[in-house]
């Protein structure tokens, strides 16, 4: 039976209702991600028509999960919010705080050893405010979430960029900050603007070496990294239908990597099977019961280009399998001579170090088994691993069904790894090396999703690619990035020319899925007598002390850094070993965009002190201003912000005194995060003006006393010749989001609520 099923049935029984309601309204058919936004608004019944890309609504979730790294500051920031309990079904994972380097057994043991302080924490504060708590070693959060919590025509948010991995279940399931979450858990609406909206056209049907990961590969060769930005992706056609559910959650979870606001598939048979082999048939009977709620009307498959902003079209049987990389996902390469002629012209090492199947976004049982397939034939045929080979499995359900059919032995005959049913490499928890940051150049092929610099093993000189876990298993058997498996042949221990035969797999385990404990325990229905305690010397844990507002004058606020083309949530507040620091505001503070390249010098962690000419690390010259009582600017470039979730990235400027971060465009979380947190998320109204900013700058905001919606702001900017520019600088803020900055932070705002 199915985690909260009552709550499912409460949102069937509304959903014909304001469906009907919307499409009177709208007067059109309407797609499916539509229908999920009409039918979860804040106040009910639609009574307007929203402006796609334009309108703030307010929703009303239905759910909420959180990984253990955003947790930590997603409870702290709870814990300030005056409520008793959560006001929707709300789980914490424990995932992302598991270094992947000896195997599972020896990797567990040593998580829950280093990081007890932390998972005891999220424990309590679980088991006190009546959120679920999924213990280190259950599982890689989207993963279970899948198998357990999500279901067709859903609102789900969390506090992870691929929280839209549940799209595959056909949800509307988006990544957010921390403080986004707190405002649903303390039984608050929840505002995002009304996306616009992509349809990709899926017809033809996978076959032999492509998989579903090649689709979202595909897509964002196509979109690029920003492509998606402001959007949900809706995905339909004989091609959609055609694939596993899993599947579709593969695809569904990379869109994060296009930008995406949320990505996800119409109700099918697929969908059906899965919940029913997750022990869910009864929320497969009650999505079959509002069928025709959880698709798009018939019309607008029909005619998508009348319905969406943008169609994409691709034929599945023309898709041949890829390798996107490397740093970053959307540069596509076919396998075989294309990559050749790439990798010879880049100077990308062919020599492929390691091959790791797994992370959120392939680690279902149906990856493992198709992935085995390609291992069994290596074993078969006489063939070795010219690569190392690591596997993390998605959950312990799927670990544990894995291992009962033989698929995780027949890796280990390959002399695999068997990693924790957690992230690991995926995010930076790998130790790879003792010196990453001096380490060679290599290449490693992956199955996970992101693949920015240092991203996997903190290595700058890691070339990582994207590919899918069967691709992934072939080229680590033959060592070579270039390595086409439709074609090329190798040689075996015999001195014999062999050839990898097509993968193959089950969709769903044969026998089913079994599992001795899956590592989830349930609150107490009253934890009022819980107590949660931060020691006030921990390294790893520091209760919250309220921003206090930046204010509507700001003068004399100096340049902190302008940072040089590409800086990702990973480059404004690492992963990896800081990872152990995220419950910790200023500790982790020290990473503050030590990855950002300065414009000045192309130089990380490395710019001018104004206040006394010499160079330093990045947090080293901001506490210096802080400590001086001045505000600071961070200037970017396009799609500034780009990749996880994580509200550290603006946590941490803030808490330090940054005022304001201007840029050429925001990716869409890391905007709303700055919002949050009670700071200045600026655009240039001219582009151009990024060239304007030099090292010694100065900046005077001349109007921000007249904050106010859909009015630009003016800044001067002075130079250290004395010379001055003029600038205007756009916003995205509504009235309640400058509320939000008056008081210091959204945070601050709803504690002001509840105290009324």
């Amino acid at each position: 039976m199915a985690f909260d099923i009552d709550m499912i049935k409460g949102v069937y029984t509304k959903m014909t209702e304001h469906v009907d309601k919307a499409r009177e309204i709208v007067g059109k058919p309407l797609t499916l991600s539509e229908k999920i936004l009409y039918s979860h608004l804040w106040n009910g019944n639609p009574t307007k028509a929203f402006v796609r890309g334009k309108d703030y609504v307010d929703f009303a979730p239905d759910r909420i999960a959180c990984q253990d790294a955003t947790a930590q500051m997603a409870l702290l920031q709870f814990m300030q919010a005056g409520k008793p309990k959560v006001a929707v079904p709300t789980t914490v994972h424990c995932d992302h705080l598991i270094q992947a380097k000896e195997g599972a057994a020896t990797d567990l043991k040593h998580a829950n050893s280093v990081s007890s302080e932390v998972f005891n924490f999220l424990e309590s504060v679980s088991n006190k405010y009546g959120i679920g708590f999924w213990k280190p070693g259950a599982g890689i959060i989207h993963q279970v979430v899948l198998e357990n919590y999500a279901f067709p025509g859903g609102m789900m948010i969390g506090t992870d960029s691929h929280t839209v991995n549940a799209g595959g279940l056909g949800m509307v399931a988006i990544g957010v900050g921390g403080a986004d979450a707190v405002d649903v858990m303390a039984g608050m609406a929840w505002e995002l603007k009304f996306p616009k909206l992509i349809g990709v056209r899926l017809t033809g049907k996978l076959s032999g070496w492509t998989a579903p990961k090649d689709v979202i590969l595909k897509v964002a060769e196509i979109l690029t990294v920003k492509g998606g930005t402001g959007a949900i992706v809706e995905y339909f056609g004989p091609g959609a239908t055609s694939m596993s559910c899993t599947g579709k959650g593969t695809i569904c979870n990379m869109g994060a990597e296009i930008g995406a606001t949320t990505s996800t598939f119409g109700y099918d048979d697929s969908m059906e099977r899965y919940l029913r082999a997750t022990d869910r048939a009864d929320v497969a009977d009650a999505a079959n019961n509002v069928k025709e709620y959880l698709t798009a009307d018939p019309e607008v498959y029909v005619n998508p280009e009348q319905y969406f902003d943008q169609v994409i079209d691709i034929n599945l049987s023309e898709l041949g399998p890829l390798l996107n990389g490397p740093f970053t996902p959307d540069l596509s390469t076919p396998v075989g001579s294309a990559m050749t002629e790439k990798a010879k012209a880049n100077d990308w090492p062919l020599k492929v170090e390691w091959g790791l199947i797994g992370s959120c976004t392939n680690s279902s049982y149906e990856d493992l088994s198709r992935a085995s397939s390609i291992a069994q034939q290596a074993l078969d045929k006489g063939l070795k691993t010219k690569a190392e080979f690591g596997i993390n499995p998605g959950s312990e359900q799927v670990r544990y069904t894995a291992d009962r059919d033989g698929i995780l032995e027949v890796f280990e005959k390959l002399n695999a790894k068997i990693f924790t049913n957690a992230c690991g490499p995926c995010i930076g928890q790998w130790a790879r090396y003792s010196d990453p940051k001096n380490a060679p150049k290599n290449s490693i092929v992956h199955s996970f999703n992101r693949n920015f610099a240092k991203r996997a093993d903190g290595n700058p000189n890691t070339h990582a690619f994207v590919a899918s876990p069967e691709l992934t298993a072939a080229i680590a058997i033959a060592g070579r990035l270039d390595f086409n498996p439709l074609k090329d042949k190798l040689i075996n221990e015999n001195g014999e020319e062999v050839m990898l035969d097509e993968p193959t797999g089950w969709e769903l385990p044969p026998k089913g899925f079994d599992v001795k404990d899956n590592g989830y325990l349930a609150p107490e229905a009253d934890g009022s007598h819980v107590e949660v305690t931060v020691n006030d010397d921990s390294e790893r844990l520091q209760l919250l002390t309220p921003f206090e507002p930046i204010g509507g004058s700001i003068n004399g606020a100096k340049l902190l850094i302008k940072a040089f083309g590409k800086c990702t949530t990973d480059h404004i507040s690492m992963a990896g070993p800081w990872l152990r620091f995220r419950g910790h505001l200023d500790n982790i503070a020290n990473n503050t965009l030590i990855g950002a390249v300065n414009a000045f010098n192309q130089k990380t962690n490395f710019v001018k002190n104004q206040l006394t000419g010499d160079y330093g690390g990045v947090p080293d010259v901001q506490r210096e201003y802080k400590k001086a009582g001045i505000k600071t600017i961070v200037v970017g470039d396009h799609n500034y912000g780009e990749g996880s979730s994580r509200e550290h990235a603006a946590m941490q400027p803030r808490h330090l005194g940054v005022a304001a971060v201007i840029v050429k465009s925001f990716a869409r979380i890391h905007e709303t995060n700055l919002k949050k947190q009670g700071m200045l998320g600026l655009t240039f109204a001219n582009e151009a003006d990024y060239d304007l900013i030099q090292e010694d700058d100065t900046f005077n905001f001349l109007d921000l006393n007249e904050f106010a919606p859909d009015k630009q702001l003016t800044i001067e900017v002075v130079h250290a010749n004395g010379s001055k520019d003029q600038i205007k600088v756009n916003h995205t803020y509504n009235q309640p989001q400058i509320d939000w900055y008056n008081e210091g932070s959204a945070l601050n705002l709803i504690k002001k609520q509840n105290a009324v």
